[in-house]
């Protein structure tokens, strides 16, 4: 009890604490509700155009050449929706931002996006900049800044607003044109700000302030890549989980950005017939490792169908349709998973043992790379077919991913169960 009650006091009230982060909910936000979207749409043109030719399938060989002679053009639109993410993602965090701020939203979005934009660009003639060039800075190269952008601007946009550094007019006046007028000081004094930060990064550097937030956040991307650092944010996902802290919730708000880097670099090296070096993306833990939900619980579910305990037997009804959908609240909480010291131990080394050997599966080129984020509620095989731009492999690892996780809950859930038998029975008798 004295290391559940440190758990408690010490680590899991701070790490609550930084999950209700407004500015970690406002990236949250702005990548779930505003890029995904995007990145979904782009991504199916992204299939269209590299077809799973490993698959010896005369239709798909059919496919393959068909789309051949057309394939710069069918890749256009993926092209251009990863290529803005990063802007979709500045606006997404000054809108998300802006509402928890109780600012106008809307306007809080426009001002970050067009800050982004102005930092994207070389200070030099745009009529003679090609669009293409600075397209990776607008998509996943230019996160970071966005990211940064997008609570900056909108937290000086509520300062000056704050500080009287707006017109006020008569209440007469049209909704729409007081809108207009509240925030025109802060556009006024924000966009100009940025534009002379860039043209002093721009003059003295020779490159922009994405290529330059780049390279000093080159290390960083490089370390989430590890594998030390995959098996330590699954670990902690768990171990957060199992005291009733949503996990992947914590862990996501502060690894998001760098799992969208290493997504869209994959899907900017499979699409140019490069080789795709990152591991560590969001769909390696939705997709591979959260099957069923959160600690690999599918088989879970199952042994729970069958069981002799009636307790049991209803959560894993009551589980089903959930778990299908990669939803397992009713398992963590039913069981319950949450400080239950039988069960929590498979919980965390489960998932533990499939994230090492995804990991080396996808390091070592068996598995091809992640270039898709599908919704985390792709039911199980369909969300690795998915992820991986059409991988049949890639849905069966996720089928024994489950199985594995599976034998390693075994001995752990009839322990439980034994002890839940002989309790019913004994309430029956007494």
């Amino acid at each position: 009890m004295n290391f559940v009650n440190w758990l408690e006091n010490r680590l899991m009230e701070p790490l609550g604490r930084l999950a209700q982060n407004i500015y970690l909910q406002s990236i949250r936000d702005a990548f779930v509700i505003f890029a995904l979207p995007v990145i979904l749409t782009g991504a199916i043109f992204l299939i269209i155009a590299n077809p799973p030719t490993s698959i010896e399938w005369a239709p798909i060989q059919a496919w393959a050449n068909a789309v051949q002679p057309i394939q710069a053009q069918i890749l256009f639109p993926f092209q251009l929706t990863f290529g803005i993410m990063a802007v979709t993602v500045a606006f997404g965090i000054g809108y998300s931002l802006g509402e928890r701020r109780d600012v106008d939203s809307v306007m809080a979005g426009i001002l970050s996006m067009l800050a982004f934009l102005m930092t994207a660009f070389p200070v030099a003639d745009i009529t003679k900049i090609p669009f293409g060039q600075i397209l990776d800075y607008l998509g996943g190269q230019g996160l970071f800044v966005a990211i940064l952008l997008g609570i900056l601007t909108t937290e000086a946009m509520r300062f000056l607003i704050k500080r009287g550094f707006a017109f006020e007019l008569p209440a007469g006046v049209p909704p729409y044109v007081m809108r207009t007028f509240r925030v025109l000081v802060p556009f006024m004094v924000i966009l100009p700000a940025v534009w002379i930060l860039e043209w002093i990064v721009w003059a003295n550097f020779g490159i922009t302030i994405p290529q330059a937030v780049l390279e000093l956040f080159s290390p960083l991307v490089a370390a989430s890549n590890s594998y030390p650092a995959a098996l330590g944010m699954i670990l902690l996902m768990m171990v957060l989980w199992g005291m009733g802290i949503h996990g992947m919730n914590v862990v996501s708000s502060v690894a998001y950005p760098f799992w969208m880097t290493q997504l869209a670099e994959n899907a900017d090296a499979v699409s140019a017939g490069a080789t795709a070096q990152g591991i560590v993306t969001e769909p390696f833990f939705h997709m591979f490792a959260h099957i069923g939900g959160s600690g690999a619980t599918w088989g879970l579910v199952i042994f729970m169908l069958l069981s002799r305990s009636r307790q049991l037997k209803e959560v894993g009804k009551t589980a089903l349709i959930p778990a299908v959908f990669n939803i397992n609240e009713p398992v963590i909480f039913g069981l319950p998973i949450v400080l239950n010291p039988i069960m929590f131990i498979p919980f965390v080394l489960g998932p533990a043992v499939i994230v090492t050997i995804n990991y080396i599966l996808f390091a070592t080129g068996i598995l091809p790379p992640v270039i898709i984020q599908p919704p985390f509620t792709v039911p199980i095989f369909l969300g690795g077919f998915i992820a991986t731009g059409g991988s049949v492999l890639a849905g069966l690892v996720q089928v024994i991913d489950a199985v594995i996780a599976a034998l390693i809950y075994w001995p752990f859930f009839k322990r439980y169960e034994k002890s839940l038998i002989e309790q019913e029975q004994s309430a029956q008798t007494g």
